[in-house]
C-alpha cells in the first residue's frame, strides 16, 4: 500500500467527522536535546492543540508537571499575563506512560497510583544521583569533582512518577567511544535494576519496571538494550516507571475516554486505567474487540517518532529485533483499524536533527527504524522533522476544524 502525503493525510481527517490524534511530544512537536530544559514549544502549536479539542490527546513517557514538564514549556511559551489554567492552554492527555492524567486546564490525577509507590518514587532521584555519581568516578576518575558534580546532576532527571537517568550529556562529556558508552550503559542498567530490587525488598514486587529508550523489544518480560555502535548510541533513557505505565495500555485509557465523551458511556468502565489494564498487546486488543461497539470507534491517528529494528545475531539464532517506545501503541493502533476496518494512520516523524543521534528517515530503506519484514505499516512519513510537522499540524488546526 502506497503511503500518503501530509496534504493526503489532512483530507481524510478533514472529511471524517469522528478522529482521535493521539500523538508523543518530545521528536515530534519539538526537536530532541540533551537537556529537557532547553526544550521549546511553539505557541502556535499550543493554540492549535486547543483548537482541535476533544479530537486530540498527548500520549508521552514525560511528564506534565515537575520543573522539567510539558506544563512549564507551556507557560514559558506564552506571554506575561495568560493563564493556561484559565484558557485552557495546556496540552490534555496522558504522560509517564499513561499514569499521570491531566485535562486542558491543568487537572492532573494519577490513576490507579498507590500512596506506597509515590512514597517510593520521591527518593529515586536521590538513589539515582548517588548511583550516577559513582559511576561517573569509575569511568573518569581523573576527572574534577565539580565536573563530575555538575554531569550527576544534568543526568538525572527528577520527575515525578518516572525518574530517569539521561545519558546524553554524559555520552558528549565523558564517552567518545563506543566501548566507553557501552561500558556506560551497562553500568546504568545494573543501576536502575538494582534500585528496582530496592523496591522489591520494600514489598513493592510488582509495582516498577526499567524502560529503556529506544530499546529492541522485550525478551522475557525484559526490555532489551540497544548497545551504542558507530552508528548511533543506542539506549540513552533508562526510566524507573511504574508497571502498567506502557503506550499501548495509555492508548486504550484514551479512546475509552473519547468515547465516553462522545457517547456519554465509557464502554471499559469509568475507572479503566493503565494499571487496570491488561497487561499484553493481545489482551488489550482482545478488551477493545469485546468492549466498544463498532459504531462508535473513531479514526485513530497515531503520531510518533520513536521505533527501532536491528537484525541481531545471538549464537545460531538471527532474526529482527525491534522495539523502541513508541513502537507498542503505533501497533496496537494499526490492529484496532484492522479489527474494526476503521482507516487508522501511523505518522512517524524524523527526529534524527535534534542534538540526539537517532536514525534517520533521510534513508530510504529505514535503517534502524523498520525492516522488509516489519508487521509495522507506516503509512506517513515526515522526513523533514518536528519543524514541517508542527507547520502542518496548525493548518490542520487553522482550516479543517
Amino acid at each position: 500500500m502506497a503511503r500518503l502525503s501530509l496534504i493526503e493525510l489532512k483530507q481524510q481527517i478533514s472529511a471524517d467527522p469522528n478522529v482521535l490524534i493521539v500523538q508523543d511530544l518530545d521528536g515530534v512537536c519539538m526537536p530532541l536535546v540533551r537537556d529537557p530544559l532547553t526544550r521549546v514549544l511553539p505557541v502556535a502549536y499550543i493554540e492549535a492543540v486547543a483548537k482541535l479539542g476533544h479530537r486530540f490527546r498527548v500520549l508521552t513517557n514525560g511528564e506534565h508537571s515537575s520543573t522539567r514538564g510539558v506544563n512549564r514549556l507551556v507557560e514559558s511559551a506564552l506571554a506575561p499575563g495568560r493563564d493556561p489554567a484559565a484558557e485552557g492552554l495546556y496540552l490534555p492527555g496522558l504522560a509517564a506512560g499513561g499514569v499521570q492524567s491531566q485535562t486542558r486546564h491543568g487537572l492532573i490525577s494519577h490513576p490507579g497510583v498507590t500512596p506506597a509507590e509515590l512514597q517510593f518514587l520521591k527518593a529515586v532521584p536521590t538513589l539515582l544521583s548517588r548511583g550516577v555519581g559513582e559511576i561517573i568516578r569509575q569511568i573518569t576518575p581523573d576527572a574534577k569533582a565539580e565536573e563530575q558534580e555538575r554531569l550527576a546532576q544534568a543526568a538525572v532527571l527528577d520527575n515525578e512518577l518516572s525518574p530517569t537517568l539521561n545519558l546524553n550529556v554524559l555520552f558528549a562529556g565523558l564517552c567518545p567511544e563506543v566501548e566507553e558508552q557501552r561500558q556506560l550503559q551497562r553500568l546504568s542498567l545494573g543501576l536502575l535494576q538494582n534500585i528496582e530490587k530496592q523496591a522489591q525488598e520494600q514489598g513493592l514486587a510488582d509495582s516498577f519496571f526499567v524502560h529503556l529508550a529506544p530499546n529492541l523489544g522485550e525478551h522475557k518480560g525484559q526490555e532489551q538494550l540497544k548497545w551504542a555502535s558507530p552508528e548511533n548510541r543506542g539506549t540513552s533513557d533508562f526510566q524507573f516507571m511504574l508497571r502498567g505505565a506502557v503506550k499501548e495500555a495509555g492508548l486504550l485509557v484514551l479512546l475509552n475516554q473519547h468515547i465516553e465523551r462522545s457517547t456519554g458511556k465509557a464502554p471499559l468502565g469509568a475507572d479503566f486505567n493503565v494499571r487496570s489494564a491488561p497487561r499484553t498487546a493481545e489482551g488489550l486488543l482482545a478488551l477493545a474487540e469485546d468492549c466498544i461497539a463498532p459504531e462508535t470507534m473513531p479514526t485513530l491517528i497515531g503520531i510518533a517518532d520513536t521505533i527501532t529494528s536491528e537484525w541481531v545475531v545471538e549464537g545460531d539464532q538471527a532474526g529482527w529485533r525491534r522495539g523502541g517506545s513508541d513502537r507498542g501503541f503505533l501497533t496496537l493502533l494499526q490492529q484496532i483499524g484492522q479489527t474494526f476496518e476503521t482507516p487508522n494512520r501511523v505518522v512517524l516523524i524524523d527526529s534524527s536533527g535534534g542534538e540526539l543521534d537517532r536514525p534517520s528517515l533521510q534513508d530510504p530503506e529505514l535503517k534502524g527504524l523498520s525492516d522488509p519484514e516489519d508487521p509495522l505499516r507506516l503509512d506517513v512519513l515526515v522526513p523533514a522533522g518536528p519543524e514541517a510537522y508542527v507547520e502542518w499540524f496548525v493548518d490542520l488546526a487553522d482550516n479543517v476544524f
